[in-house]
């Protein structure tokens, strides 16, 4: 991108304030928000909402190194982690309570969005197996942690296409103009 993507405006906020905001619509327990050693300027744009920081020292060694700091911060007596993107703010709300409902009505260990487009974020994760999330390398995130074993997956179909993200110019530009829902 070229400069701190997460920063950039949309809608009058910061994209990670509005990604962080519609986290906290899903009534989720507690937001942690990985970030790297330079974090000043997130933080601020977080100021006032109800989440906890957490300092990834490598994040250029790849995403599975945010993953892996997030989930070695969270509370033992966690029972499941949503992971999502800092960088996709247009997430729906319902797709975060449907993962949750998936999860606990098919006794599955994993909840994953399946846009029209295929699978997708948010993913929602059964404490047991963050063991699995701790072990990841590289820049691929936990996608191999949910396509190791389908029987313990639970798919939430989703109607739409995927939220766009940010990682260019050019999704920038798509994500403020006017059909930014996706």
């Amino acid at each position: 991108m070229g400069k701190p993507k997460l920063l950039l405006p949309l809608e009058g906020r910061p994209v990670i304030r509005q990604t962080v905001e519609r986290m906290l619509e899903g009534d989720l327990d507690e937001i942690l928000v990985v970030v790297g050693p330079e974090h000043e300027a997130l933080q601020r744009a977080l100021e006032g909402l109800r989440v906890r920081l957490v300092v990834n020292p490598a994040p250029e060694a790849g995403q599975a190194t945010s993953v892996r700091a997030g989930v070695a911060a969270l509370s033992p007596r966690t029972t499941a982690a949503l992971i999502a993107l800092g960088d996709q703010p247009h997430v729906a709300v319902d797709v975060i309570r449907k993962l949750q409902l998936a999860m606990t009505t098919a006794g599955k260990r994993i909840a994953a969005p399946r846009y029209t487009d295929g699978l997708g974020n948010p993913v929602l994760f059964a404490a047991d197996v963050f063991p699995e999330l701790l072990t990841l390398a590289g820049d691929r995130g936990a996608r191999a942690v949910v396509e190791k074993d389908p029987a313990r997956l639970a798919i939430v179909e989703v109607a739409t296409a995927m939220p766009r993200d940010l990682d260019t110019p050019e999704d920038y530009e798509r994500l403020i103009a006017p059909d930014n829902s996706r």
